[in-house]
């Protein structure tokens, strides 16, 4: 059984957020949720569509899509979306708006990608309040300090 952390084994980890969908967003959180509440600093880094999780009123709407044909199929996404949703329920699983306003809360510090919201046309002020924005070389500077930089 391995020793828990003390202060100084304190370290920074990076999570990179590139999908904007439950199965894209849950893993970034609860990863960064876990991170921070083992007392490392925590960056969450939400780029290409992934930014969607942040954006203000997008959160509720992310669906999961199918990988393969399955996708393909009309109504498909709904369907399986539906059937997630009650599989994270019945596991008494935080939804994706209370493990973000959690990550928040407890000091995971969001960031929004700037090239991904130039690209989009996305303006700063359609951001959930607390996302602050980086271009790729901040984001890479604090990446090479980092322990763990991880796509999820």
């Amino acid at each position: 059984m391995s020793q828990e952390p003390t202060a100084s084994d304190k370290k920074r980890y990076t999570f990179i957020c590139s999908k904007g969908t439950l199965d894209g967003a849950y893993p970034s959180l609860v990863l960064a949720l876990n991170a921070r509440r083992l007392g490392h600093e925590v960056y969450l880094f939400y780029t290409f569509m992934g930014i969607n999780v942040v954006r203000k009123g997008y959160m509720a709407k992310l669906k999961f899509h199918p990988p393969g044909f399955l996708g393909a199929i009309p109504g498909m996404s709904s369907l399986a979306t539906s059937m997630m949703e009650k599989q994270i329920e019945e596991a008494n699983i935080p939804s994706i708006e209370e493990l973000f306003e959690m990550a928040q809360l407890e000091g995971v510090k969001i960031i929004g990608c700037k090239m991904t919201m130039d690209m989009m046309k996305i303006p700063e002020t359609d951001l959930i309040e607390g996302v602050s924005i980086m271009n790729a070389e901040q984001y890479l500077k604090l990446a090479e300090t980092s322990a763990i930089n991880m796509f999820t």
